[in-house]
């Protein structure tokens, strides 16, 4: 026997018994967790260059394809008797699936060499992808996480059914945005009977040829299915025409893929301003309207004429004249109208029966008396010398004595005479925008603005369509609560909204936002939402993008624009940013207070025509 042989003595332990010892000491024998069973992939340890929140998870060859872009995932972290503490984790895929060789690193010089020579090296391969934590599961609930979880904790994906529960994507009655992209059959809907999007106000934002038409009119004919009255101001009239089914081939077969009919959006209503061209065409329902100057509140009048603070001051002067003599002929207010005007708000509405000709009248005499002048063409008829008033007169000639300087009732009268070149005002052979059939249910209004020529007469008429739908919406939703019923929702569509609240815009007319802003506030309690449409986003204020809740992301290639977004809209990935500029014509990210996280989503087509798509 060789010395050095180990000799077992009746008082030592064998071979065996020590590894049992061994094993015993650290826990007992390896056994697999059961939490483990059916996992895609492991948690990996953190490193020096690991983010807070942020998970780096490995998958094993055959799993690689099990989990993609924007998958959702349960985390459980460890149970075993190594220090395991059972949390569990929902997260999202933020980056990858990636590809790394076992072993050996992706760029080492064995894989570069016989890659450029065109051999074959195939080296056995795993996945990676990066999680971001969205919360611990507590109870049902997703709470902010203490904890990250623990190395070696196994990762599930979780299914269709799981997913769109967690993202929250489905309501009813919904309507349908798209589908998730990243995920397998996931519609994304937003409700249609909460005011968790509607009324609070939507932003369809992206460069030309994104889609933004294309959701614009997806929506429209959604939002008729879903009973909603819906007016859409539009500026290039590429909505005219949306009650005919789409042309366009590739729409077609999209249309066709998705099992949407297609047929246009049936019994809308087109209005343009009389005088002007619409691109409408029958059989479609086409109607002339005029604005009432009595409609549009003095101070969005200022604004939109740009009056200087010397023309401000003589512009009210001649407006509280005209009123002194409507309430002097007793034109009104008429007998028992006398606390209905007193309640007129004039940062809202303008004064009743008081038209741009009248104003422009006073004015005119104004002027003659201050710089001794007869020049001025009296068109309103009781303004007239024969057989007028002679309290007019008193009138006129108390305001001409309180103010000099002719050269600024001169500039004002300007203005106001440009203001009635425009022919919107109280023309006669039209009507006024019928504003309580506009607020109907399903009702689908168009107003063609293509042949307008002036961003002034644009804002004229959206300043004032907002103003009357407004009104009859306040009228509508209180006798609904009185009789209790569920309101009408109302959607206001504007298109190229950065022509009406640009940033410029804003700074001059201070008044008309303010007028819009109100709008919005009041809106939401009533079921009146906004809809911001436009290609130049970093033309809006930040007024104007605070006072939206939902955004539609459509492609977006300026990185300042990008960066601006970021600091107005909370709780986008930095991922689903970093794909705007490459997003392809549909797709958007969507961003609402009803889905848990905003979404990549491939936008439903439109079963319309729009003429400048098509």
């Amino acid at each position: 026997m060789n010395e050095n042989e180990h000799i077992k003595t009746d008082d030592q332990p064998s071979r065996d018994e020590i590894l049992q010892r061994e094993i015993d000491a650290n826990g007992g024998e390896w056994k697999d967790d059961p939490n483990c069973v059916g996992a895609a992939g492991m948690t990996m340890f953190d490193s020096s260059s690991s983010q807070d929140n942020l998970i780096t998870v490995l998958l094993p060859k055959q799993n690689v394809r099990t989990i993609g872009a924007h998958s959702l995932v349960e985390i459980r972290s460890r149970t075993d008797q190594n220090g395991g503490d059972g949390r569990k984790y929902r997260g999202i895929v933020v980056a990858g699936p990636f590809h790394e060789p076992d072993g050996i690193k992706a760029d080492a010089p064995m894989i570069i060499t016989t890659t450029i020579h065109g051999a074959i090296f195939m080296p056995n391969f795993h996945g990676k992808v990066y999680v971001e934590l969205i919360g611990e599961l507590k109870d049902g609930a997703v709470v902010p996480p203490k904890f990250r979880p623990l190395p070696n904790s196994p990762v599930f994906v979780l299914s269709n059914d799981e997913t769109g529960a967690a993202l929250n994507v489905a309501a009813d009655p919904g309507i349908t945005m798209g589908m998730a992209i990243g995920h397998d059959n996931i519609e994304v809907q937003i409700p249609s009977d909460k005011k968790t999007v509607l009324p609070r106000h939507i932003g369809i934002l992206g460069t030309t040829g994104g889609g933004k038409s294309t959701t614009v009119s997806g929506l429209m004919a959604q939002f008729q299915q879903k009973n909603v009255a819906t007016i859409v101001i539009d500026t290039e009239g590429e909505y005219t025409q949306v009650d005919r089914p789409a042309e366009n081939a590739n729409m077609k077969k999209i249309l066709e893929k998705r099992e949407i009919a297609n047929q246009g959006i049936k019994n809308i209503k087109v209005f343009s301003l009389i005088g002007r061209d619409t691109r409408a065409e029958k059989p479609t329902a086409i109607a002339s309207f005029t604005i009432k100057f009595s409609r549009l509140s003095p101070y969005a009048a200022v604004d939109i004429m740009g009056l200087t603070e010397a023309q401000f001051g003589r512009f009210f002067k001649a407006y509280d004249a005209a009123k002194k003599i409507l309430k002097e002929l007793q034109i009104y207010p008429k007998k028992g109208q006398e606390r209905e005007s007193l309640e007129i708000d004039e940062l809202e509405t303008g004064y009743p029966e008081l038209t741009l000709t009248l104003l422009i009248d006073v004015a005119g005499l104004i002027l003659n008396q201050v710089a001794k002048d007869t020049s001025s063409i009296i068109r309103t008829s009781f303004m007239k010398e024969d057989g007028r008033n002679p309290k007019i007169d008193v009138i006129i000639e108390t305001v001409a004595k309180s103010t000099d300087n002719d050269s600024s009732w001169k500039a004002l009268l300007g203005k106001l005479w440009q203001l009635d070149r425009t022919k919107v005002f109280d023309q006669n052979g039209a009507y006024e925008i019928p504003f309580e059939e506009l607020i109907k249910p399903g009702v689908v209004s168009i107003i063609d603005l293509h042949d307008s020529d002036s961003s002034i007469v644009n804002n004229i008429v959206i300043a004032t369509l907002l103003r009357g739908v407004q009104r009859a919406q306040e009228e509508a939703y209180e006798k609904a609560i009185e009789e209790k019923r569920n309101p009408t929702p109302v959607s206001i569509i504007i298109e190229e909204a950065h022509e009406f609240l640009s940033r410029e815009r804003i700074a001059k007319m201070s008044n008309l936002f303010e007028q819009v802003a109100r709008i919005a506030r009041r809106g939401r309690k009533r079921w009146l939402g906004l809809v911001f449409v436009t290609q130049l986003p970093q033309h809006l204020p930040d007024e104007v993008l605070g006072l939206i809740n939902s955004f539609i992301l459509h492609k977006i290639n300026d990185a300042a624009v990008i960066s601006r977004l970021k600091r107005s809209i909370g709780g986008v990935d930095d991922n689903l940013w970093n794909r705007l500029p490459s997003l392809a014509p549909g797709q958007a990210v969507v961003s609402t207070p009803s889905l848990t996280r905003p979404l990549l989503v491939a936008m439903d087509p439109s079963p319309c025509k729009l003429l400048l798509v098509e």
